[in-house]
């Protein structure tokens, strides 16, 4: 690698920004995608192998190249140090997501309750600006109060997170809806929210409910 390269690649990183490294197998040239022009086919697999997070052999012509995506870590936020959330920390550290739990409740945000999970005990508007939601990160409020819920809602969907859900009935989310309406969102952007969180599964204990979230967040990021 040419320290030009991996400059770029350690700047890219820094920045949050992903990337794909493709090396050319006959003589080790490496180009770094979405910088770097590159036939279309090896656009495509690149875009394909940063949205997998594989890497993986491809053929561009009569060349053949070894993609290796450099994604940022995904990332799950979790607003609310509740039952449901200790449940779902470890299932989302089980899928490759670091985990954060949110609450200034520091009577429920213990490393007792949340081993080896990170914990931010400031509100979750303020916390969610510091983490700042990118593209690879899932968030979740947990805590039924809307002075917790709702601030980190509102700025999670101004962000560009991939997934978005809120625990609550259905009743629950409309009188939500209608608060973030006064708040100045608009329909398009409260859509992205999943509510009542989870995959129907019929979950009724909280490791049902934490597994029916952690399944609606693969399935998001996987596009189904």
């Amino acid at each position: 690698m040419t320290p030009d390269t991996l400059a770029r690649l350690q700047a890219a990183r820094a920045a949050g920004t992903p990337v794909a490294l493709l090396t050319r197998l006959s003589d080790g040239a490496q180009r770094l995608f979405p910088e770097d022009a590159v036939p279309e086919a090896l656009a495509e697999a690149a875009r394909a192998a940063l949205e997998a997070d594989r890497a993986g052999p491809t053929a561009s012509g009569d060349e053949s190249w070894f993609v290796q995506p450099h994604n940022p870590p995904l990332r799950l936020v979790v607003v609310g140090a509740v039952h449901v959330a200790q449940h779902l920390a470890p299932l989302g550290a089980a899928m490759g997501f670091a985990v954060t739990v949110v609450d200034p409740r520091r009577a429920f945000a213990t490393g007792e309750r949340f081993p080896g999970v990170s914990l931010v005990h400031e509100w979750p508007d303020e916390a969610l600006d510091a983490l700042r939601p990118d593209a690879r990160t899932a968030v979740v409020t947990l805590t039924h109060d809307p002075k917790l819920d709702d601030p980190a809602l509102e700025t999670a969907l101004r962000s560009p997170c991939f997934y978005i859900g809120a625990l609550g009935s259905k009743r629950t989310h409309a009188k939500r809806v209608e608060r973030l309406r006064e708040a100045g969102l608009g329909d398009d952007a409260i859509a992205r929210i999943a509510a009542p969180v989870g995959l129907d599964i019929g979950a009724v204990t909280a490791p049902e409910i934490a597994l029916s979230v952690i399944a609606q967040v693969v399935a998001r990021r996987r596009g189904r």
